[in-house]
């Protein structure tokens, strides 16, 4: 009897949906990224790059992302977004962000901080891997990964820059929502 319900336990746990789990992260380095198609839930990673997540935080809190386009957005590589002129070439009026490489590989779902050939000037936008791309590893800031809603993200409109782009809805800090 006991077995059994031990049993039934683990796979009820098992069954726990990812975003379930995601939300009993910590609230304050958990993003929820809201898409016209459902909620991209992000977890942070200040133990990997504290500036970096630190003006992502920032800029989210002042509601810099709602309304933003995704404008380069490349099958089985990624989406990036994070550019208020929609072009690629805009940033938020902050200064950029130096620098954060590590050696965490850029898997599906990892999110990185998007710059010019200058490692240090990274401000805004970021991007959302599709697939591998571990040819950006230790060249690129890893800041977050999707914890939940990667679907999501898959159904992004594809385009360099898409034509009628997605946007995203919102972007807030897990710990500032009622």
């Amino acid at each position: 009897m006991i077995r059994t319900f031990i049993a039934a336990l683990a796979l009820a746990l098992l069954a726990i949906a990812p975003q379930a789990r995601a939300q009993a992260a910590d609230p304050e380095n958990t993003l929820y990224l809201e898409l016209t198609y459902g909620r991209v839930v992000i977890a942070l990673r200040p133990d990997l790059a504290p500036q970096h997540v630190a003006r992502v935080k920032e800029l989210a809190r002042s509601g810099f992302y709602d309304g933003i386009v995704f404008h380069r957005v490349i099958e089985g590589f990624m989406a990036q977004t994070g550019d208020p002129t929609g072009t690629g070439m805009g940033g938020s009026d902050l200064a950029d962000v130096p620098a954060e490489f590590t050696n965490t590989p850029f898997v599906r779902g990892t999110i990185g901080a998007a710059r010019t050939q200058d490692p240090n000037s990274a401000n805004s936008q970021f991007f959302i891997c599709f697939d591998d791309a571990r040819f950006l590893d230790g060249q690129y800031t890893v800041w977050g990964e999707v914890v939940s809603g990667m679907e999501f993200v898959d159904k992004v409109k594809r385009g360099e820059p898409p034509t009628n782009p997605d946007k995203i809805v919102s972007m807030k800090i897990a710990a500032d929502i009622d």
